[in-house]
């Protein structure tokens, strides 16, 4: 009896907890947002409120940002995709990063981040916010710490409070989310830099941030300022996102135990914001084998208690120069598919140079179809209609249908139309065409029903964290 007792107890106090904790959340979140949401998502607001309350989905939107599509990250939701654009210290073309996010706007990007470190950054975000509407929007204070910092003290040796300035700053300028690279401690970043790693510390704001720490001989600026920190996202709603300053910059890095302790650090983080009423991710490599990428994304999962999981990747091979975008595609189809819940795209030129416009849409494509690849396995049913409705347009040689259907509208119409044939088939088969071969046998055939599909192939395994 008293064991029941006791057991009923503890049920009463977590769920008085999570209550809480939501409430804490979502006071600047109003029903008609939840509304928006379950109706894209395919799931009841009573199961977005679950995920809020225990951190495992998380809404992207600061209280500073109007005309912003909600969007919603996490457990039993589709796999979001970020683009990263931003001027760099050699090219600052504003006027390019705006076609850049309006691109990826276009293109079906979830969220954006601006990763700026050349030009007047603080325009620069503010232009390119705007451009960015309606999608969320993040960024990556430490960058601006340093290069603004140098600037303004001389050195290096600028005081750890100037770092929450300029989160605050970004704040409110309405920056929906923020990499804060907390997890890296001063005797972890000291360790990394003396270790056999073929490549020690590969973030650059992890760097900047090993740099003054390792300097100034000083801790971490957002482990010292982490409570004030904390009221400071909690007061605009936005979401921490925990930067991996170690995740691996090569296949052979991948799980060491550099990258595990910070893992760990992150994740104990993560709780403490959330019990503090902060929404959070945490972020992932990064470079790793095929077979490393399910135990990884299961790890941090069971570890963080389910948070938000936003990967880089990850690539699946170091040689792919020029293509990283597909091997980034690979391991992301794995990840999406094992339980990543955004997904951070990259380009043709990564590891080369800065992309331009094409370069960007080409990696949020490739990114899209890996997101969606993992979510044919991961929520079966919810993803995979427009898969039959493609299957059944192709069945018919509807090449309209097959075309709105498809992630390159553009470049799927150029394609057809390459060689000028106006033909019913392609011009791979031509006459010889499966289809048309086949025409008169499959003519009273019964109309096949999608979702009748649906119910008896694809279940998924929709991830039950909750």
């Amino acid at each position: 009896m008293v064991v029941i007792l006791l057991k009923t107890l503890i049920n009463l106090v977590a769920n008085i907890y999570r209550i809480v904790v939501y409430i804490l959340i979502n006071r600047d979140i109003d029903e008609s947002i939840l509304k928006i949401i379950s109706s894209e998502e395919g799931v009841d607001i009573d199961f977005l409120k679950r995920g809020l309350s225990r951190g495992r989905i998380v809404i992207a939107k600061n209280i500073k940002r109007n005309n912003v599509k909600p969007i919603a990250i996490g457990s039993g939701l589709r796999t979001k995709v970020n683009v990263n654009i931003g001027t760099s210290g050699n090219v600052v073309d504003v006027a390019m990063e705006t076609e850049k996010a309006r691109t990826a706007a276009i293109y079906g990007a979830d969220t954006i981040m601006d990763l700026s470190t050349g030009g007047d950054i603080d325009e620069v975000r503010r232009i390119l916010i705007e451009a960015s509407k309606p999608l969320p929007f993040g960024t990556v204070p430490t960058y601006q710490v340093w290069i603004e910092g140098i600037k303004k003290y001389g050195g290096i040796s600028v005081p750890s409070d100037w770092f929450i300035s300029i989160v605050e700053k970004h704040l409110k300028d309405g920056v929906d989310f923020m990499t804060i690279h907390a997890g890296i401690s001063r005797e972890l970043a000291k360790k990394a830099v003396k270790s056999q790693r073929i490549m020690p510390i590969v973030s650059r704001g992890g760097s900047m941030l090993t740099v003054w720490m390792l300097e100034n001989n000083e801790e971490n600026p957002y482990l010292k300022h982490w409570d004030y920190l904390i009221e400071l996202f909690r007061e605009y709603n936005a979401i921490i996102s925990l930067g991996d300053a170690l995740r691996p910059g090569t296949i052979v890095d991948a799980h060491d135990t550099f990258q595990i302790e910070e893992l760990i650090n992150n994740a104990r983080l993560a709780k403490d914001a959330i019990a503090k009423g902060v929404q959070v991710m945490i972020e992932g490599p990064g470079h790793m084998t095929l077979d490393k990428i399910v135990a990884d994304i299961k790890f941090m999962k069971s570890l963080s208690d389910g948070v938000p999981y936003y990967v880089l990747g990850p690539l699946v091979t170091d040689i792919a120069v020029g293509y990283d975008h597909i091997a980034a595609a690979i391991g992301a189809a794995i990840a999406a598919a094992a339980g990543a819940d955004i997904i951070c795209y990259l380009t043709p030129s990564e590891h080369l140079s800065l992309p331009n416009v094409e370069q960007v849409k080409e990696g949020l494509i490739a990114t899209k179809i890996a997101a969606h690849a993992g979510d044919l396995v991961k929520l079966g049913i919810k993803a995979a209609k427009i898969d039959i409705n493609m299957s059944l347009a192709r069945a018919k040689l509807d090449w309209a249908t097959q075309i709105a259907l498809s992630f390159d509208k553009e470049k799927a119409e150029k394609i057809r139309t390459q060689f000028k044939e106006n033909i019913k088939s392609c011009t791979m088969c031509g006459q010889y065409c499966v289809f048309l071969l086949l025409e008169k046998y499959l003519a009273n055939r019964k109309t096949i029903d999608a979702d009748n599909i649906l119910d008896k192939t694809l279940k998924g395994y929709l991830y039950e964290w909750m």
